[in-house]
């Protein structure tokens, strides 16, 4: 299908782009500064907070060091090929997640809206973990770190602080320090009945998410000129601290014990389809196509950059870091597991903002020099999450200001304030007293199963529809060289097919609890519907091509307006 096309419009670019059809821009369009402004920027949002929590815990559970081999072969067959095709759109096309589909496949185009939409959802419960961290960050500069002891108002009788101490006798009822700082201080959720009854807000996490969202704006509003400095400072602080971190854990007794059980490699794990499954999501989240965000920074390059060795360099950098992380935090599970006289498994049993805001800042406590750790591993945390809101959000505002640039093109900086106002807004809900579980729940099925199809019918879309062929020569036109057999093999059959496979396995999610509250079953129906209200844009936007777009369902209809060049806008492709 995707031979009857020719040229698309976005082919010639002002930088030496292939000469076929030219159509000036009405406004000039932005360009990174300097090319490591857009590693730096690709690098900040694949390297996230997941990198940090979720990384280590799944490499232990589907066999440790084993694990690496399917998490391996996942990113080479599935997630850098993905990676490598939405850098290479983006900066062909030079344009948004929503009007590049009319240069590729327009009945797709409800894909651009439903990546939109997964946007929102995400920018709603994410920032929301970082003003955790902002919250934490302040609570460090104490010269007694307020999650260290159990002499604190908010602490209860159950609260058990064994580090240090002899013949501590540890129950099912009894709670860290940490833990109560982070449920009884910080979330406040015994204030909270559950789902159907969060509470108030809570004024200190909404003045720290208030500074979140300003950093933000005044991050986004003047276009990547302004984003492509800050990351330099986001996305290289992270590991300075990964650094420092590491060594300190290293240096811990019994961090030997965290590191063999982080590495300790069952087998027999790998005959298991959930372990590959596992590896296949993990790379999938982790490297973070389908948001959109790959295809908004790509657009700001120059038309020849070299995006297949940006491609393979960033994806690389990724998973190299998500690998180091599990060192950083296991060698402390390792001291944890030394200092309560218990095994390694015992203390590894948290995963999510669980492991950032009770394991690890409970050994922190317990460190010399707790203080300055805790205040360089909140830091950390915080501009982890920065990069990434940075990328998603400019992603929604690439997309939404290159469909409407006549009304958009010269006034950034108000959409910016409007977007960043929906997303304070849409966060409001997770600043109660019961938070946590919206914050849950969003997680969840915000951004589950409806990213991963995103993902899977873009891939289809330029694979399929618009021709493997066609985007080879588009690559080609940018690169000199056309992409080899491997990489058209993975985009056509290989990543669409394990993309399926890891969305059907999310289908079926076990019931949701957070800290022994257990959801109700609105809650899971709720889910399912937030989930799907991104995903049905596209069959929405198709059904509404069919019905208005004149003509057969195979008939190539060229448009004639001078408003659009006749590059054969076809109805399906």
């Amino acid at each position: 299908m995707g031979e009857r096309c020719l040229v698309p419009a976005g082919s010639l670019q002002s930088d030496g782009g292939p000469e076929a059809i030219s159509v000036p821009p009405a406004h000039p369009r932005d360009k990174w500064s300097k090319k490591m402004d857009f590693l730096l920027s690709v690098v900040g949002f694949a390297v996230d907070l997941g990198n940090v929590w979720r990384f280590p815990y799944i490499c232990y559970q589907n066999g440790g060091g084993a694990f690496l081999i399917p998490y391996t072969l996942m990113a080479v067959f599935g997630g850098v090929p993905l990676f490598y095709m939405e850098l290479a759109l983006g900066q062909f096309h030079r344009t948004g997640a929503i009007p590049i589909w009319k240069r590729i496949c327009p009945i797709f185009k409800g894909i651009g809206f439903a990546i939109c939409i997964i946007g929102l959802y995400v920018s709603f419960y994410y920032n929301t973990i970082i003003a955790w961290a902002l919250y934490y960050f302040y609570s460090s500069f104490s010269s007694t770190l307020p999650w260290a002891s159990c002499d604190n108002p908010w602490n209860t009788p159950n609260c058990t602080n064994y580090f240090g101490r002899n013949n501590v006798t540890w129950t099912n009822f009894s709670r860290s320090p940490a833990e109560e700082f982070y449920t009884r201080k910080v979330l406040e959720l015994q204030k909270s009945g559950g789902l159907y009854n969060v509470g108030g807000i809570r004024w200190q996490l909404l003045l720290c998410l208030f500074l979140i969202f300003t950093i933000v704006y005044f991050s986004l509003w003047k276009g990547v000129k302004t984003s492509g400095k800050v990351v330099w400072v986001t996305a290289t602080l992270p590991y300075l601290v990964l650094l420092i971190l590491l060594v300190r854990g290293a240096t811990l007794p019994g961090a030997w014990r965290g590191v063999l059980f982080y590495l300790r490699p069952d087998w027999g794990k790998l005959l298991s389809t959930a372990v590959w499954v596992d590896a296949a999501a993990q790379i999938f989240f982790s490297l973070g196509p389908g948001f959109g965000v790959l295809l908004a920074l790509a657009s700001y390059n120059h038309f020849h950059n070299n995006c297949y060795r940006d491609a393979l360099i960033t994806s690389a950098v990724n998973c190299l870091t998500s690998f180091l992380s599990g060192f950083v935090i296991f060698t402390v599970l390792g001291y944890m597991a030394e200092m309560r006289d218990v095994e390694v498994e015992d203390v590894a049993r948290d995963k999510g903002p669980s492991l950032l805001f009770i394991t690890y800042p409970e050994a922190i406590a317990n460190m010399v020099g707790s203080t300055f750790f805790a205040i360089i591993f909140f830091l950390m945390m915080i501009t982890l999450g920065l990069d990434s809101t940075f990328g998603g959000l400019e992603a929604v505002i690439t997309a939404v200001m290159d469909e409407y640039p006549q009304v958009l093109a010269q006034r950034r900086e108000l959409f910016v304030l409007g977007l960043i106002t929906v997303c304070f807004l849409g966060s409001l809900s997770t600043l109660t007293y019961g938070g946590a579980y919206v914050v849950k729940l969003l997680e969840e099925f915000g951004a589950g199963c409806s990213i991963l199809a995103v993902v899977l019918l873009e891939t289809i879309a330029v694979s399929w529809f618009y021709g493997i062929q066609r985007f080879s020569h588009d690559v080609k036109a940018m690169l000199g060289f056309t992409p080899g057999l491997f990489w058209k093999v993975c985009w056509v059959a290989i990543s669409p097919t394990l993309l399926f496979i890891v969305a059907s396995s999310l289908l079926e999610q076990p019931p949701l609890a957070l800290f022994g509250y257990r959801y109700p079953a609105w809650s899971t129906s709720l889910g399912h519907l937030i989930g799907a209200s991104s995903f049905i844009c596209i069959p929405v936007y198709m059904v509404y091509k069919l019905v208005w777009t004149p003509g057969s369902l195979k008939q190539v209809r060229l448009k004639g307006s001078t408003e659009v060049p006749p590059s054969s806008l076809c109805f399906i492709c």
